[in-house]
């Protein structure tokens, strides 16, 4: 599997580039991505790539001095369950 970072996501693709998981962050203002969608075939569910790709789309949004809203619920809660990524948060 290869992990691809684009401009407004993060993907894990397999053999034949199909998406087996993904992320996307478009921004939706100025200064904010909004984290809109979360994947994981069921192939990989369960060994934690969904938060993998987080962390790297939350990494990338800091590092484009970008806010994040996060809307999907798998954001939401990945969040929730970082505390330390609340200051991100638009």
């Amino acid at each position: 599997m290869d992990v691809v970072m684009e401009r407004d996501r993060v993907q894990y693709l397999g053999g034949g580039g199909n998406v087996l998981a993904e992320v996307t962050f478009p921004q939706v203002e100025p200064g904010v991505a909004e984290i809109n969608h979360t994947f994981v075939d069921e192939s990989l569910r369960g060994r934690g790539v969904a938060g993998e790709l987080m962390g790297r789309a939350v990494a990338s949004i800091a590092a484009s001095g970008l806010a994040a809203r996060p809307t999907c619920s798998y954001a939401v809660s990945w969040f929730e369950k970082h505390p330390e990524r609340a200051a991100l948060i638009a």
